[in-house]
């Protein structure tokens, strides 16, 4: 007879303790371990309800995009380490029904409360980033090249001479006509220019931070040109006009009146003294063409031989005299009064308002001096 082991069965009532024995220790590790998940998930939403750090008062400089919704704020703050926890964040806010965050730019800090943050991101940011900014850079409507680089230079650390080197650089200038071909084409295509972005250097207020360069602070001006004139190069082209044909009159109107009828019917006489072939007559075009706007115009001053000299020479001129507002821009493509074929427009003294005439004779009732009178046309 072979030997054979025999493992001895255990009782049943053994095998049933056994198995209680198991299932109590896999309950109580499942407890403990789900106490353990709870207590630490507890502590850390805790956490994440507090500021990430009440000591650090260091600010951050967030960009919000416009239309971003709870979770995406939420993702974009834990990303920039304001906050502990996005998905925290999100469900916090909507447990506590906040909502109308708007997008832009904000100076955030670690040691803001959320309910700080909501606060914060429900009054809207800045619509350009204000952290580094260094100062700011008012281009008036009406000013030249010359006055712009003088008030760069009154503003910033770049110098009046760098600006005006820039403005004559010709590796430059062919760059931002490359880039910006519809704005910059015909004033390229022009001759005997003094400054080929003059009157493209759009009236704004420009924000200059620490590391803007002069160029990306004048490629600021052209950009914010070519957004304000595109919708309106379709109406150029069709007008069988240039760009700089357009501006270079709206130069001349922006110096005229602030009125915008006025300088509707100004643009008019303007483009029938055009047609005409009559010359603009127009003292601005004199003073920028001697560079002297502070001086007081001599009778001889008029006939100097200079292709900006408008009483000389007829047409537009070979670009614009200084910065046009939109508004006279505006003017110059809806002109009014064509049909009425004024040649003539001075300022009346008496009733305080600009008459318009087809006459000489009729201007000369008005006019102080058969010469010039403050820029108006004769």
């Amino acid at each position: 007879m072979k030997n054979e082991d025999i493992s001895p069965e255990l009782p049943p009532e053994n095998n049933k303790k056994q198995a209680k024995r198991i299932i109590v220790g896999v309950i109580t590790l499942l407890c403990v371990l789900l106490l353990t998940i709870l207590f630490m998930t507890y502590n850390y939403i805790k956490a994440s309800l507090d500021p990430l750090d009440k000591n650090n008062n260091k600010i951050e400089q967030v960009y919000i995009p416009i239309g971003s919704n709870t979770k995406q704020i939420g993702t974009i703050l834990e990303k920039n380490k304001i906050i502990k926890s996005g998905t925290v964040y999100t469900y916090y806010v909507k447990q506590k029904n906040v909502s109308q965050f708007k997008g832009g730019y904000y100076q955030l800090k670690a040691s803001m409360s959320l309910d700080k943050i909501a606060w914060t991101l429900q009054q809207g940011g800045s619509s350009e980033p204000i952290q580094n900014t260094l100062t700011k850079v008012l281009v008036s409507e009406g000013t030249t090249v010359n006055e712009i680089g003088k008030a760069i230079a009154k503003k910033t650390n770049f110098s009046y001479d760098d600006f005006i080197k820039l403005m004559k650089n010709k590796t430059f200038l062919t760059y931002l006509d490359k880039k910006y071909p519809d704005l910059l084409n015909s004033s390229m295509a022009s001759k005997n220019v003094r400054y080929h972005l003059e009157g493209y250097l759009f009236p704004a207020t420009y924000t200059v931070y620490k590391k803007t360069t002069l160029k990306d602070l004048v490629e600021q001006m052209i950009v914010k040109a070519n957004d304000e004139l595109s919708p309106y190069y379709e109406t150029i082209s069709k007008q069988k006009l240039t760009v700089q044909n357009v501006i270079a009159l709206s130069s001349l109107v922006e110096k005229e009146t602030a009125n915008h009828a006025d300088r509707q019917k100004i643009a008019g006489v303007y483009f029938n003294r055009i047609d005409a072939e009559i010359p603009l007559q127009s003292n601005i075009s004199v003073s920028y063409a001697l560079n002297t706007p502070q001086r007081e115009l001599t009778s001889a001053d008029y006939y100097t031989d200079k292709p900006y000299n408008l009483y000389v020479y007829k047409g537009f001129g070979p670009g614009p005299f200084n910065n046009a507002s939109l508004d006279s821009i505006q003017a110059v493509l809806k002109p009014l009064d064509r049909k009425k074929d004024n040649i003539y427009f001075i300022f009346n003294s008496n009733s305080k308002k600009i008459e318009y005439s087809k006459t000489y004779e009729y201007y000369q009732a008005f006019s102080p001096t058969t010469q010039t009178d403050n820029g108006y046309v004769q």
